[in-house]
Protein backbone atom coordinates (compact mmCIF):
# COMPACT_ATOMS: atom_id res chain seq x y z
CA UNK A 1 0.00 0.00 0.00
CA UNK A 2 2.67 2.54 1.28
CA UNK A 3 4.67 1.93 -2.48
CA UNK A 4 1.31 2.83 -4.49
CA UNK A 5 0.95 6.14 -2.29
CA UNK A 6 4.82 6.31 -2.97
CA UNK A 7 4.25 5.93 -6.92
CA UNK A 8 1.64 8.04 -6.81
CA UNK A 9 3.39 10.75 -5.18
CA UNK A 10 5.99 10.64 -7.67
CA UNK A 11 3.65 10.46 -11.06
CA UNK A 12 2.12 13.41 -9.57
CA UNK A 13 5.08 15.21 -8.62
CA UNK A 14 6.77 14.63 -12.53
CA UNK A 15 3.65 15.46 -14.40
CA UNK A 16 3.40 19.14 -12.26
CA UNK A 17 7.07 19.00 -13.44
CA UNK A 18 6.21 18.79 -16.93
CA UNK A 19 3.14 21.01 -17.02
CA UNK A 20 5.00 23.70 -14.96
CA UNK A 21 7.92 23.12 -18.26
CA UNK A 22 5.63 22.80 -20.78
CA UNK A 23 4.08 26.80 -19.37
CA UNK A 24 7.70 27.95 -19.53
CA UNK A 25 8.08 27.07 -23.18
CA UNK A 26 4.88 28.60 -24.18
CA UNK A 27 5.70 31.99 -22.43
CA UNK A 28 9.41 32.05 -24.02
CA UNK A 29 7.88 31.78 -27.28
CA UNK A 30 4.95 33.93 -26.71
CA UNK A 31 7.71 36.35 -25.56
CA UNK A 32 10.08 35.74 -28.71
CA UNK A 33 7.06 36.13 -30.89
CA UNK A 34 6.23 40.08 -28.82
CA UNK A 35 9.97 40.72 -29.39
CA UNK A 36 10.25 39.93 -32.99
CA UNK A 37 6.45 42.56 -33.13
CA UNK A 38 8.45 44.99 -31.30
CA UNK A 39 11.33 44.85 -33.44
CA UNK A 40 9.07 45.34 -36.50
CA UNK A 41 7.23 48.63 -34.96
CA UNK A 42 10.66 50.10 -33.87
CA UNK A 43 11.92 49.42 -37.53
CA UNK A 44 8.96 51.26 -39.18
CA UNK A 45 9.04 54.09 -36.44
CA UNK A 46 12.48 54.63 -37.54
CA UNK A 47 11.98 54.14 -41.46
CA UNK A 48 9.14 57.01 -41.14
CA UNK A 49 11.10 59.22 -38.28
CA UNK A 50 14.12 59.69 -40.82
CA UNK A 51 11.93 59.38 -44.19
CA UNK A 52 13.10 56.83 -46.15
CA UNK A 53 11.90 56.33 -49.94
CA UNK A 54 10.55 53.25 -50.78
CA UNK A 55 13.63 52.50 -52.86
CA UNK A 56 15.34 53.15 -49.39
CA UNK A 57 13.06 50.81 -47.36
CA UNK A 58 13.40 47.93 -50.00
CA UNK A 59 17.30 48.23 -50.21
CA UNK A 60 17.21 48.31 -46.43
CA UNK A 61 14.57 45.58 -46.51
CA UNK A 62 17.10 43.73 -48.69
CA UNK A 63 19.88 43.84 -47.10
CA UNK A 64 18.34 42.96 -43.38
CA UNK A 65 17.38 39.53 -44.97
CA UNK A 66 20.58 38.91 -46.66
CA UNK A 67 22.29 39.79 -43.16
CA UNK A 68 20.12 37.54 -41.25
CA UNK A 69 20.39 34.28 -44.19
CA UNK A 70 24.34 34.79 -42.79
CA UNK A 71 24.05 35.49 -39.40
CA UNK A 72 21.65 32.46 -38.54
CA UNK A 73 23.94 29.87 -39.34
CA UNK A 74 26.69 31.77 -36.90
CA UNK A 75 23.44 32.07 -33.99
CA UNK A 76 23.43 28.55 -34.59
CA UNK A 77 26.92 27.61 -34.24
CA UNK A 78 26.73 30.29 -31.23
CA UNK A 79 23.53 28.25 -29.13
CA UNK A 80 25.74 24.84 -29.83
CA UNK A 81 28.64 26.27 -28.03
CA UNK A 82 26.73 27.72 -24.94
CA UNK A 83 24.80 24.69 -24.42
CA UNK A 84 28.05 22.37 -24.42
CA UNK A 85 29.39 25.28 -22.11
CA UNK A 86 26.35 24.15 -19.49
CA UNK A 87 28.00 20.95 -20.15
CA UNK A 88 30.71 21.38 -19.19
CA UNK A 89 30.84 23.40 -16.43
CA UNK A 90 28.48 21.25 -14.84
CA UNK A 91 30.53 17.62 -14.81
CA UNK A 92 31.80 16.30 -11.75
CA UNK A 93 34.96 17.01 -13.01
CA UNK A 94 34.99 20.40 -14.89
CA UNK A 95 37.89 20.45 -17.77
CA UNK A 96 38.97 24.01 -17.76
CA UNK A 97 41.25 23.47 -20.52
CA UNK A 98 37.92 22.78 -22.51
CA UNK A 99 36.01 25.15 -21.27
CA UNK A 100 38.44 27.72 -22.00
CA UNK A 101 38.59 26.48 -25.30
CA UNK A 102 34.99 27.13 -25.98
CA UNK A 103 34.75 30.41 -23.95
CA UNK A 104 37.24 31.59 -26.92
CA UNK A 105 34.88 29.72 -29.69
CA UNK A 106 31.77 31.63 -27.51
CA UNK A 107 33.99 35.10 -28.15
CA UNK A 108 34.96 34.73 -31.46
CA UNK A 109 31.61 34.01 -32.66
CA UNK A 110 30.02 37.15 -30.60
CA UNK A 111 32.64 39.01 -32.28
CA UNK A 112 32.04 37.32 -35.97
CA UNK A 113 28.29 38.52 -35.67
CA UNK A 114 29.21 41.98 -34.54
CA UNK A 115 31.90 42.78 -37.13
CA UNK A 116 28.66 41.58 -39.39
CA UNK A 117 26.16 43.92 -37.87
CA UNK A 118 28.65 46.40 -37.81
CA UNK A 119 28.91 46.18 -41.40
CA UNK A 120 25.54 46.38 -42.43
CA UNK A 121 25.36 49.05 -39.81
CA UNK A 122 27.68 51.35 -42.07
CA UNK A 123 26.54 50.08 -45.23
CA UNK A 124 22.79 51.64 -44.67
CA UNK A 125 24.07 54.56 -43.53
CA UNK A 126 25.65 55.37 -46.25
CA UNK A 127 22.60 54.84 -48.27
CA UNK A 128 21.02 58.49 -46.62
CA UNK A 129 21.29 61.66 -47.34
CA UNK A 130 22.85 63.87 -44.58
CA UNK A 131 19.78 64.70 -42.91
CA UNK A 132 18.51 61.22 -42.95
CA UNK A 133 22.50 59.96 -41.44
CA UNK A 134 21.58 62.79 -38.57
CA UNK A 135 18.16 61.26 -37.16
CA UNK A 136 19.46 57.84 -38.17
CA UNK A 137 22.85 58.46 -35.73
CA UNK A 138 19.90 60.11 -33.01
CA UNK A 139 18.14 56.92 -32.82
CA UNK A 140 21.35 54.45 -32.75
CA UNK A 141 22.21 56.56 -30.14
CA UNK A 142 19.30 56.47 -28.12
CA UNK A 143 18.53 53.06 -28.49
CA UNK A 144 21.97 52.24 -26.90
CA UNK A 145 20.33 54.73 -23.94
CA UNK A 146 17.25 52.38 -23.63
CA UNK A 147 15.06 55.10 -25.03
CA UNK A 148 14.62 53.76 -28.43
CA UNK A 149 12.50 55.62 -31.40
CA UNK A 150 10.09 57.27 -29.17
CA UNK A 151 12.38 59.95 -28.84
CA UNK A 152 12.52 60.57 -32.67
CA UNK A 153 10.45 62.96 -33.94
CA UNK A 154 8.99 62.93 -37.25
CA UNK A 155 8.73 66.08 -39.69
CA UNK A 156 6.85 66.02 -42.71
Amino acid sequence: MKTRILALAVLMGLATGLMAQQKEKKDERAARGANQEMQKKNRETVQNAINLTDAQKEAFKQSRLALEKQLQPIRNELGEAEARQRTLTTTDKPDMDAINKNIDKIGSLKTQMAKMQAKHHIEMRSQLTDEQRLKFDMFRHQQRDGKGPKRIKHQG
